[in-house]
């Protein structure tokens, strides 16, 4: 089997308080990517949709542009940047650093998901 898409034509786009993002489904992987403005955080603007104090999602994730910071439930915490592959497991908390518009693209398919159900 071999499929390819394109995000220039992405099959959902899902809206929420300070960005969106847009997703692609295929066979065994939904790939996002999210654009997070300024002031952005996921428990003031993805929690009150997802009813969850923190994201209960694993992401992998590549960050493109900005600085995202995450907080674990556990305390742990760090901040990521353009060229960093991340993996975050559900139970955080994530916060946009500075004033530029942070870009990550999610290969788990797990954001599309679980924000998509959120936003939607």
């Amino acid at each position: 089997m071999l499929e390819i898409r394109t995000l220039d034509k992405p099959d959902e786009r899902r809206d929420f308080r300070r960005g969106h993002l847009e997703a692609v489904h295929m066979t065994g992987l939904d790939f996002a990517v999210a654009v997070f403005e300024p002031g952005w955080r996921w428990s003031e603007s993805v929690g009150p949709l997802a009813g969850t104090p923190n994201c209960r999602t694993h992401h992998d994730g590549h960050v493109v542009q900005g600085r995202p910071h995450i907080r674990m439930d556990d305390g742990a915490e760090s901040e990521a940047g353009p060229g960093d592959v991340f993996v975050c497991t559900p139970g955080h908390d994530a916060r946009i650093v500075g004033e530029e518009q942070v870009v990550v693209y999610d290969s788990a398919g797990a954001m599309a998901q679980s924000c998509a159900k959120a936003a939607g």
